[in-house]
């Protein structure tokens, strides 16, 4: 009822009484139905995270969570205590004595219990004892944040736990960019003694999704009879079982509600999954936000172009699931969308695109921009702001008293043409009350390749999740397949064939990223065994060797050690990024996923050891 992401604001007394008064507004509308909510539940000064169960316009009972999650973005030990197994109380909520704790509940002849999201990813998970206890159906209530491949895992354990607990397993997850940083991608799924009958759609533009399925629960039930390894819990204490009045109505055999799209039966496309979760995302948070649109500094290169595609990906898919006028009344605050005739005005009312121009921009990538913008329909504007650095240049090099030049301050006239940029969008998402996105990536931010106040500048991250590699072989997909029900955008070639730069230097020097600091599908490899894996130098140059058996191990080192310092140098500048959207379990935000001190011993001794090793 709180929703999920309520972050400290869980151990306000007002929440939790804002959320008993919502669940008492909520029981009239449970008549004739049985209905469980979540909520955070206050009991003998210890807060539960509880799923409450609401039976034909009463309050029932409450089940609160035994395994809390608290790896990765979750933290959920900060706010909640486990409940203990086999442990039930009473408790006097909305003026009655109700049961809670570790508790199912006979509705009618029809038993029901709960495994509450991070319950049933246990060793130890509660569905074994329900089975014994002869629960009917177990309801998973969860807020699951995408992640690549964690929709084959959920389906695993909701099929697993169907069969082996001989139940129907109905598993309910939240949908859309619910705080901020996760997206949720839904999916209901319903399976029965190891067959699934229902699954819900994901990613889903609608406010709502129901996913229905008739089931047989005597099937399950002799099922377990017929299994000779299956031992009932004989003499359950009376307490663990709520009884409760309902009549159930008799029902024919119809078709379940199988609600998914082509894409979703082979195997899932990472490049897919990863355009529709971050375009979902991208659409609640300017819903949420009440920004009216969206600005993007596009620089003609990999990443801005990826962002901007992200976002009239968010126009085409919410477009095609609501229709143009749904769509636009989801987003009363962005009143420029009265009467748009179609997906190409949306899009260019929705983004703009500015290119700014240095004496060091090339035509290639002025042109690359102007390609994309026009590809994606977004409003495109140039800016030529190279008489604004030369203006900063020279007014710091009169105050210094010496002229400036590249052999002696090359990182800062680097530095200054990126922050140059930047008062200008500012300014446009300003007067368009807009949200201006950032266009760094994880592996930028890892080695702090990126510009404070500059690149970096934005209200939103939304490609910071992820790495350089990945971003640029789902722009090489996007050109020449893209996702279902869009298409491909050939303008992108114009942006693939290019090596990946800043273009802070003068021609003449040939600046690219790769030069600078590594090959990106070095980076990412090492990124991922030293900081996702948390291995030493050492150990990284070793999985490195055997890796990349081509390089020289001399190179190898040398990069290795690049990895380590700049990591360790950079805390500062991740500290600062704006948020950014979860899409794997590899994430560098350090206010909710990857903690590392600003200020360290710089892996010191082990960079040592690095060397003699090496050596």
């Amino acid at each position: 009822l709180t929703g999920y992401g309520c972050e400290d604001e869980f151990h306000s007394r007002g929440l939790q009484q804002l959320a008993l008064a919502v669940l008492a507004e909520v029981l009239p509308e449970t008549r004739g139905l049985v209905v469980s909510v979540g909520l955070p539940l206050l009991h003998q000064h210890a807060l539960f995270n509880a799923a409450a169960l609401c039976v034909d316009g009463r309050l029932r009972g409450f089940v609160c969570k035994r395994f809390l999650a608290g790896d990765g973005i979750h933290y959920e030990p900060r706010w909640f205590k486990p409940w203990p197994s086999g442990e039930r109380a009473t408790a006097l909520v909305l003026g009655e004595d109700v049961p809670l704790g570790d508790v199912h509940f006979d509705v009618g002849g029809v038993m029901i219990g709960f495994e509450i999201c991070e319950d049933a990813w246990a060793a130890a998970r509660p569905g074994g004892d329900l089975a014994a206890a002869g629960v009917d159906v177990i309801l998973n209530p969860s807020a699951s944040h995408f992640a690549f491949g964690k929709h084959e895992v959920r389906q695993r354990f909701v099929l697993e736990g169907s069969r082996a607990f001989g139940v129907t397993y109905v598993y309910a997850n939240l949908l859309g960019n619910e705080a901020g940083r996760a997206v949720y991608d839904g999916g209901a799924l319903i399976a029965a003694n190891g067959r699934m009958c229902a699954r819900g759609p994901r990613f889903s533009y609608a406010t709502e999704v129901v996913t229905s399925a008739v089931v047989d629960l005597d099937e399950g039930r002799m099922a377990l009879a017929r299994t000779q390894s299956f031992r009932p819990r004989l003499g359950e204490p009376g307490s663990a079982c709520v009884p409760i009045d309902f009549s159930w109505p008799d029902l024919e055999p119809v078709a379940a509600t199988t609600d998914v799209p082509a894409w979703e039966h082979g195997p899932h496309l990472k490049e897919e999954e990863f355009t529709r979760a971050v375009a979902l995302g991208l659409y609640d948070y300017l819903r949420k936000s009440r920004s009216r649109g969206f600005v993007v500094s596009l620089s003609g290169g990999a990443d801005s172009a990826g962002v901007a595609c992200l976002v009239a990906a968010a126009v085409g898919f919410g477009v095609a699931e609501l229709g143009l006028e749904e769509f636009c009344a989801r987003l009363p605050h962005a009143r420029q969308l009265e009467g748009v005739p179609g997906v190409g005005e949306l899009v260019r009312e929705l983004l703009l695109c500015v290119y700014q121009a240095t004496e060091n921009s090339s035509r290639t990538t002025r042109d690359a921009a102007r390609a994309v913008a026009e590809a994606l329909s977004a409003e495109f504007l140039e800016l030529d702001v190279d008489h604004l650095v030369k203006g900063y240049v020279d007014l710091v090099a009169g105050a210094l008293g010496r002229r400036l030049d590249w052999e002696h301050d090359d990182l800062a006239l680097q530095n200054i043409q990126a922050r140059t940029r930047a008062p200008g969008v500012w300014l446009l998402a300003n007067l368009r009350n807009a949200l201006l996105l950032a266009t760094s990536n994880r592996s930028e931010a890892a080695v702090g390749y990126a510009t404070m106040d500059g690149d970096t500048c934005g209200g939103l991250s939304p490609i910071a999740g992820i790495d350089k590699a990945f971003l640029r072989r789902w722009l090489g997909w996007l050109e020449r397949t893209g996702p279902a029900g869009l298409g491909a955008l050939p303008a992108l070639a114009a942006v693939t064939a290019q090596a990946p730069t800043a273009e802070l230097r003068p021609a003449a020097a040939h600046q690219t990223d790769e030069d600078d600091l590594m090959p990106y599908e070095v980076l990412d490899a090492v990124e991922r065994a030293a900081i996702r894996d948390k291995h030493t130098p050492v150990e990284v140059y070793r999985e490195l060797r055997v890796r990349f058996p081509a390089v020289r191990a001399g190179q190898l080192r040398e990069w290795v050690e690049r990895f380590f310092r700049l990591w360790c140098r950079n805390q500062w500048k991740r500290e600062r990024y704006a948020p950014s959207f979860h899409v794997d379990d590899e994430n560098l935000d350090p206010k909710t996923w990857c903690r590392f001190p600003i200020l360290s011993g710089g892996f010191e001794r082990e960079l040592r050891e690095l060397r003699e090793y090496a050596r």
